[in-house]
């Protein structure tokens, strides 16, 4: 594809726009123009209603259950979900260990799991960060030792995103601690539910959410028969993985969204005789926003045109990564600054006094301080930039 949309896209846009109009349950829709936080019920009755429609899972083989779209369309329709403001649906299965499992799963993995995730009938999480192993994640110290044909684990996870409504975790765990770090970890599948001696703690964050957990494992035993690959072969496919997360992390289509909401509050904040959308400073730091917010767009769009021709994501996702989040961020602080003395509001405040649709934005702006450290922080995205892309000598 070029830097630009096709007419057959922009029309295939507009197909999507206008069923995700209709299909929206009225409740959702209220919440997505309110802006507001969504349960996991409503999380999940969204993923239901696409998995009817054949559009849950876009990056799926059509075979296996995706929509059989290519790069740029699968682009379109996460575009256009965020637009409609419609729930995110958890990555964990069906972007992560979905695609894992189709590429490296065997055949009776793919067979037990994969139409699990595709229904939603199964929730997955992700067991990748540990206390001293963030964005140095080879650090990580959960071990798995053998013993007949099974691996018993022990250690701690945490950030483990809403692990308290997960079924199923897939985790790096450590079962060779010789040599370099990086090649003795290994990738399995534990069921939570039905392992003894998984225990999930959820804790509350700045945003005032339990958005994550801690998952401690204790002589949790976890058959061989769940590894997702060879022993020891864990590394490859948490870097496959990790790659497409930074790309999907960078978020434009957030950003886009943050702007929309930044206009509507200054659109319905009065100021003097007019609003705040009428101050002129103000409506030039909107347009700042605006103009960054389109380059990033056209750095996004030569990815795509790469992954249509092929292309597998390589350091060019940690810029997309750096810049994206950072925007997020931007974006975020404007609508707190749009918001004035209402920015120290929350998610219970009544409506009399705060209104519905800015009741989640200063618990959004404290989440997406973290935006700029998970999925390997920004200042790891430079080092691999240096050394993959840059090549700067002694880098």
């Amino acid at each position: 594809m070029e830097l630009s949309y096709t007419d057959e896209q922009n029309r295939f846009r507009e197909e999507v726009r206008t069923w995700i109009s209709e299909a929206m349950p009225p409740v959702i829709k209220k919440k997505a123009e309110d802006g507001a936080n969504f349960e996991n019920s409503e999380i999940m009755e969204w993923h239901k209603i696409l998995f009817k429609k054949g559009w849950v899972a876009p990056n799926w083989p059509e075979e296996i259950g995706g929509p059989g779209w290519d790069v740029a369309e699968r682009s379109i329709f996460q575009e256009e979900c965020v637009r409609a403001g419609t729930p995110g649906l958890s990555p964990f299965g069906l972007s992560m260990v979905g695609p894992l499992l189709i590429q490296f799963g065997s055949p009776e993995q793919k067979e037990r799991f994969l139409p699990q995730i595709l229904a939603g009938e199964e929730i997955w999480c992700q067991g990748y960060s540990e206390p001293n192993a963030g964005s140095d994640l080879a650090s990580l110290q959960l071990r798995a030792d053998s013993d007949g044909d099974d691996y018993i684990l022990n250690g701690q996870k945490t950030w483990t995103t809403y692990a308290q409504y997960a079924d199923w975790i897939f985790v790096l765990c450590r079962t060779n601690g010789d040599g370099k770090k990086q090649e003795g970890i290994t990738f399995l599948l534990a069921n939570i539910n039905e392992t003894e001696g998984i225990d999930v703690k959820p804790f509350l964050t700045t945003g005032g959410t339990y958005a994550f957990s801690e998952t401690w494992f204790k002589d949790a035993r976890v058959p061989k028969a769940n590894r997702v690959g060879p022993e020891g072969g864990g590394w490859a496919m948490a870097k496959a993985l990790l790659g497409h997360e930074r790309t999907g992390i960078g978020g434009i289509a957030d950003s886009a969204r943050n702007i929309r909401q930044v206009k509507s509050i200054a659109q319905r904040t009065p100021v003097g005789n007019g609003t705040l959308f009428d101050d002129q400073d103000f409506r030039t730091r909107i347009a700042r926003k605006e103009m960054r917010l389109r380059a990033i767009e056209i750095l996004n769009l030569r990815q795509l045109s790469a992954a249509q021709l092929g292309h597998a994501p390589g350091a060019e996702s940690s810029v997309l990564k750096i810049v994206g989040t950072d925007m997020q961020q931007e974006t975020r602080e404007l609508a707190m600054d749009a918001m004035g003395h209402n920015a120290a509001g929350w998610l219970d405040s009544p409506e009399e006094a705060l209104p519905a649709y800015q009741q989640s934005v200063a618990s959004q702006f404290n989440y997406e301080r973290a935006a700029t450290i998970y999925g390997g922080s920004n200042e790891i995205q430079k080092n691999i930039i240096s050394k993959q892309m840059l090549r700067l000598p002694g880098a």
